[in-house]
């Protein structure tokens, strides 16, 4: 119950746009959610975390994911898994979620990509950042209802969902491969 009304306490943040609802009865699941930060390709988005509470918190971490699917060099684009060190060796007894979900905004704002989760995204911030805020930008509208995006990109991904290829696998593709169609093709068809 003590955490619940930690989690209650936080819930109206609504400066840092945080918020935790309750899961389950027994307090061990929780959905955290999240407002992409000003002045980075995720803001406007609206991002969904999965919170589970082991019995040992506080003296451990609670095991958090991203449910909505986001394009970050810490954050596995295919299973929402992050690399933050709070959620690791770094965490503290005296840590709260609501230090959790506000480290989870400033990661967005700043990446760490030489400790990648994806090195797929990692290597695209590295190589081409602007390609790379672009894809962002365009997952965060797509996946996180934020303001819309490349038209460029848009049109790529409305011409291979007119061949037959799944919405998300197109979006995969084109984003792994550089928003090359002819490679981003080659890969869906091969899976």
């Amino acid at each position: 119950m003590k955490i619940w009304k930690k989690c209650a306490k936080m819930t109206n943040t609504s400066k840092n746009q945080i918020k935790v609802d309750l899961v389950d009865e027994n307090f061990t699941e929780l959905r955290g959610e999240i407002a992409g930060p000003p002045d980075t390709p995720y803001e406007g988005g609206r991002y969904q975390l999965e919170i589970k509470i082991p019995e040992t918190y506080p003296f451990n971490p609670p095991k958090v994911r991203f449910i909505t699917k986001i394009w970050h060099p810490n954050i596995s684009s295919v299973t929402g898994a992050i690399c933050l060190d709070i959620l690791k060796d770094q965490w503290a007894a005296a840590m709260t979620l609501r230090t959790v979900l506000l480290s989870l905004q400033a990661l967005l704002a700043a990446a760490e990509p030489d400790d990648p989760q994806d090195a797929v995204v990692a290597n695209q911030y590295k190589q081409n950042p602007e390609m790379f805020k672009q894809t962002a930008r365009l997952w965060a509208h797509v996946y996180a209802g934020a303001p819309v995006s490349s038209p460029e990109y848009t049109k790529k991904i409305e011409n291979l969902c007119a061949m037959g290829f799944d919405r998300n696998a197109v979006i995969v593709a084109l984003s792994s491969k550089s928003w090359d169609v002819e490679t981003a093709t080659e890969l869906l068809l091969s899976n």
